[in-house]
C-alpha cells in the first residue's frame, strides 16, 4: 500500500455516455505507437462522454472556482500487449472543459488534448434522482455556435454489474 497522495481527486456525477461504431481507419491515426485498437466483436467504437466534475481537489486542496465543472470528451479504446498480458485503456481524441487553467495543466503535465470552451449542462432531477423521461445534456460553444450531446432516461436506474 502506498502513502502517496493522489495529484487529482474528484467525483464524477451524471455521466452521459454515447457509443458509436466507426470504421477503424478513422481512429487508427490517433493510436499511440506502443498500442493497438481494441475491438469488441470485431468492431471499433468511440464514445462521447459528458459528466460533471464535483469536489475537485489538487493534492487534497480545493482550488477556488475549479471544484465543480463540466467535461465532454471523445474517447477511443486501445490495448497494449505486455508479455502474455493484454492491458486495455482509453485514448482521448479531445477533452473539453470550461476553465483555461484546467485545460492548460492537462496539456502541459499530461500531454492531453484538452481545450477550454464555454460549457453548459442540464440534469433533470426529481427529488435528487433521475427518473424515466429526464434529460441529461452537456454543451459547449465553438466558433459562435452551441453544440450539445444529450439523452433521455428510458427506464428506472439500475446498478452497474
Amino acid at each position: 500500500m502506498s502513502d502517496v497522495e493522489p495529484f487529482l481527486t474528484a467525483n464524477w456525477r451524471w455521466l452521459l455516455m454515447l457509443n458509436y461504431r466507426v470504421p477503424p481507419v478513422l481512429v487508427q491515426p490517433l493510436v499511440p505507437a506502443a498500442c493497438e485498437l481494441d475491438f469488441d466483436r470485431d468492431e471499433t467504437f468511440v464514445s462521447v462522454v459528458g459528466f460533471l466534475f464535483q469536489d475537485t481537489r489538487l493534492k487534497g486542496v480545493p482550488v477556488p472556482f475549479h471544484q465543480h465543472f463540466e467535461e465532454v470528451n471523445l474517447r477511443y479504446y486501445i490495448r497494449r500487449r505486455h508479455g502474455d498480458e493484454v492491458r486495455r485503456a482509453v485514448g482521448f481524441a479531445k477533452e473539453i472543459v470550461p476553465r483555461w487553467a484546467i485545460a492548460a495543466v492537462a496539456r502541459v503535465l499530461y500531454n492531453e488534448n484538452y481545450v477550454d470552451l464555454p460549457m453548459r449542462h442540464t440534469v433533470d432531477l426529481t427529488d435528487g434522482t433521475l427518473q424515466p423521461g429526464a434529460r441529461v445534456s452537456y454543451g459547449w460553444e465553438s466558433d459562435g455556435r452551441w453544440h450539445d450531446v444529450s439523452a433521455r432516461i428510458a427506464g428506472p436506474p439500475t446498478p452497474l454489474v
